[in-house]
């Protein structure tokens, strides 16, 4: 059994670079796999390894530079994850391209898993997933507005468009572990918006706590590991993953035409080039003989 661990923190890493070689090669002396971003706002990422490994990884993190109050959410899975082990050096653990974007200085107000449907439910609250398109596109919460941006990127232009459809408005604002709703909230504060809610510890918390006949939730949770998506209880949802385009499909999408393994969904069909499309193929092969020589 792997333990999966998914974590952020925002905190100052004056050289991250610099901490970079011992967080890798712990991760790879304890068998953990998965990414993790390093930037000078701060660390985020999932792995996923055998419990003491996880436990060596959280612990190291923990005595990095303002992370002792670390906090992550934790899931099982009967396959290993992720493939391999990455530690990235980035401009923003989460890119928004908002230099002024500060979550250390200021944040919504925290809302509880346990008080969420009392508080989407109130007439004044304007409720914003933001999400990527393709995950809203499985799951989201009822009376969610969906903004459709293609990355989190997007939302401050997006905002700036339909700014007015929010006068008067509370806004309640969720993301899948939180991280994202850090700098959504904090970017609003900064335009002014008097009172800006967050999810604290985002759909995957939600979906642990909230037992399912009281849930508001509807679909499932994209997940950025093996698993692809959640359910009620972070049980694996039933999607796999289009490796053509990225996005999340559901098993009877594989007997539509469009569907070739390793190369195309009816999501991306038309959106590559033949070129592409020989590209992938040839990655599918390589990836399948890779297969068949591990299996011996």
């Amino acid at each position: 059994m792997f333990v999966i661990a998914a974590l952020y923190h925002f905190t100052r890493f004056e050289d991250p670079a610099g901490l970079k070689p011992d967080l890798l090669d712990l991760c790879l002396e304890n068998e953990v796999m998965g990414t993790l971003l390093l930037a000078r706002e701060g660390v985020n990422g999932t792995i996923a390894g055998p419990r003491a490994g996880i436990d060596a990884v959280l612990g190291h993190i923990r005595k990095l530079p303002g992370c002792a109050d670390l906090e992550w959410k934790e899931a099982t899975s009967d396959r290993r994850p992720f493939g391999k082990m990455k530690v990235r050096i980035k401009r923003e653990i989460v890119t928004m391209g908002q230099p002024d974007v500060d979550p250390r200085a200021r944040v919504g107000h925290y809302v509880m898993p346990e008080d969420w449907n009392a508080l989407i439910a109130q007439e004044d609250v304007a409720v914003i997933d933001t999400r990527n398109d393709y995950e809203v596109a499985i799951g989201t919460f009822e009376g969610a507005i969906d903004p459709k941006t293609e990355s989190f990127g997007d939302f401050p232009a997006w905002w700036e468009e339909n700014k007015h459809r929010f006068h008067n408005k509370k806004v309640a604002m969720f993301c899948t572990g939180g991280i994202r709703c850090e700098k959504s909230t904090n970017f609003l504060i900064g335009q002014g918006v008097d009172e800006v809610y967050h999810l604290k510890g985002g759909i995957l918390k939600y979906l642990e706590e909230v037992p399912q006949e009281q849930s508001t939730w509807q679909g499932e949770c994209f997940v950025f590991d093996n698993r692809v998506s959640v359910g009620h209880g972070l049980q694996e949802g039933p999607h796999i993953l289009c490796h053509g385009c990225r996005q999340p499909i559901l098993p009877e999408d594989m007997q539509r035409p469009e569907y070739e393994a390793g190369v195309s969904c009816h999501n991306c069909f038309d959106k590559t080039t033949e070129f592409d499309k020989n590209r992938f193929r040839e990655r599918q092969k390589q990836i399948e003989l890779a297969r068949k020589r591990a299996a011996g």
